[in-house]
C-alpha cells in the first residue's frame, strides 16, 4: 500500500513495495478482482477508451475500499472486436486458487461477458460504463460511489456464503 503525504494508505498497487505489503498480509487478502479491459483501435476506439477509463476508476475505488481484503489484478485487455476469451480467464482464476485466493471476481463494463458468465470460474461483476469525460468532478465522483455500493454488496453476499 503506497502511503499518502498525509499518512494515510492508498489503495494496493500492482507494484513491488505494495506486494511485499501484501505478502505480509496475504492471509486477510482472500479476494482478487480482475478487470476485463476491452480495447479497439477502429470505430469503437473512443467507446473502448471511456470503459477503459471508467473501469479503472471503479476498480480502484472498489480496492480502496476493501484495502486489507481484496488485491486489484492488473487488468486482462483484449481486443473488442474478438471473441471473449473465457478460457485465458479462467487461466487466471485456477492460478490465483492455487495461491489461496478463495474469492475471484471479473469486472467488466463489458455486455459480451454476459454471454459466457456460465462459462468463468469466477464471478462476473458486470456494470454498465458511464462516460466520466462530460460529468463535473462531483458529479462523477457520485456515480462512480453508487457502483462502488452495489458491488460492496456482491463481494459481502459472497463472503457471508462462505462463512
Amino acid at each position: 500500500m503506497t502511503p499518502k503525504k498525509n499518512g494515510e494508505v492508498n489503495e494496493m498497487k500492482w507494484i513491488p513495495a505494495d506486494i511485499e505489503m501484501y505478502n505480509g498480509a496475504k492471509d486477510f487478502v482472500d479476494t482478487v478482482l480482475i478487470p476485463l479491459a476491452p480495447i479497439s483501435l477502429d470505430s469503437q476506439m473512443k467507446q473502448s477508451s471511456s470503459m477503459y477509463e471508467f473501469l479503472a476508476i471503479l476498480s480502484a475505488e472498489i480496492e480502496r475500499q476493501f484495502k486489507g481484503r481484496i488485491l486489484l489484478m492488473p487488468s486482462l485487455t483484449y481486443l473488442m472486436e474478438e471473441e471473449r476469451n473465457y478460457s485465458y480467464a479462467n487461466s487466471w482464476a485456477a492460478k490465483l486458487r492455487e495461491n489461496n485466493f478463495k474469492h475471484v471476481f471479473f469486472l467488466s463494463c463489458d455486455s459480451e461477458w454476459k454471454r459466457c458468465e456460465s462459462e468463468l470460474k469466477g464471478g462476473l461483476i458486470w456494470i454498465p460504463s458511464l462516460p466520466l469525460e462530460h460529468l463535473e468532478l462531483a458529479q462523477a465522483r457520485s456515480l462512480v460511489s453508487e457502483q462502488v455500493r452495489q458491488v460492496m454488496e456482491i463481494f459481502t453476499l459472497n463472503w457471508e456464503k462462505a462463512i
